[in-house]
């Protein structure tokens, strides 16, 4: 009886789950329909803005690279994004090792954990303004600068994310490493940070995601105009050129290709790794 009960739980209800796939795809196809068609449309047929373009014109796209300086602020976003991505992988992972190998044994590391998750729960608005103000005064409001405050602001949620998945490496493989003769850094380099592959691919993809997207942190403290990103540099199609919606989608188009290509590729590597670490005793 037990055993019905449970196999009529876990049966797939279908037509919801059909209902729910249906939706979730329009509500994703739909907007980047949207945003292709438009981008391909001259400004005369913005008339019917769901209708096919009759003619593609692809010179959308030459005049947008033109106007945001593509290259520039591409480069700009990737070295960004790239560095970023680096040193929070080594510097985040190495701090989330110290606190979690010593929480149960020191109260300062344990309060340290709990500092560090609260700074989860700030929303970015509420930094916004001391946020400039030190950047100003430490003269970090540039791109070295943003590159930093990345790295450092991730650190509360990667700490978490680390953090637990360090609890399924066992103490027993840092006392080992000790009874050798390896140093707590030896350990970590040599042990430990191989084994975070799986959160490592994690970490990176929603690290890259975030840098490669953010809008608001270059608005607050990038004012030059060679150091904008590209997530930065559509805002000017807001005001100066607003009735040309063409130019601007084709811009977004090009904004979004970087990442989609990455999160295709890193997608695939996710869950790989995640599986890895399933099954890993």
């Amino acid at each position: 009886m037990k055993k019905r009960h449970t196999e009529v739980n876990t049966k797939t209800r279908w037509p919801a789950t059909i209902l729910l796939i249906v939706l979730a795809a329009a509500f994703i196809l739909f907007p980047l329909y949207l945003t292709i068609i438009i981008a391909l449309k001259t400004p005369n047929e913005m008339g019917n803005i769901l209708a096919l373009p009759k003619t593609i014109r692809w010179q959308n796209f030459a005049d947008a690279w033109k106007m945001v300086n593509y290259p520039q602020k591409f480069l700009n976003t990737f070295l960004i994004t790239v560095f970023a991505l680096i040193f929070t992988l080594l510097t985040n992972s190495m701090v989330a090792y110290a606190i979690s190998r010593n929480r149960a044994k020191s109260k300062f590391f344990n309060l340290l954990y709990y500092y560090f998750i609260s700074a989860m729960f700030i929303p970015f608005a509420v930094l916004m303004l001391p946020l400039v103000k030190q950047a100003n005064t430490l003269h970090i409001d540039n791109v070295a600068g943003i590159t930093l405050l990345y790295i450092v602001m991730g650190l509360p949620m990667n700490t978490f994310l680390y953090s637990g998945y360090l609890k399924s490496i066992p103490h027993s493989l840092d006392e080992a490493a000790m009874i050798d003769g390896a140093s707590p850094w030896q350990t970590f380099v040599h042990i430990i940070f191989p084994l975070m592959t799986p959160m490592h691919a994690t970490v990176a993809i929603f690290t890259f995601m975030w840098t490669w997207n953010d809008f608001l942190m270059p608005l607050v403290l990038l004012s030059k105009p060679e150091e904008q990103t590209l997530q930065l540099s559509q805002y000017v199609f807001q005001g100066q050129f607003s009735t040309n919606y063409n130019l601007a989608f084709a811009s977004y188009l090009m904004a979004l290709l970087p990442i989609l290509i990455f999160y295709l590729v890193g997608q695939k590597w996710i869950i790989g790794g995640v599986t890895k670490g399933a099954v890993k005793q």
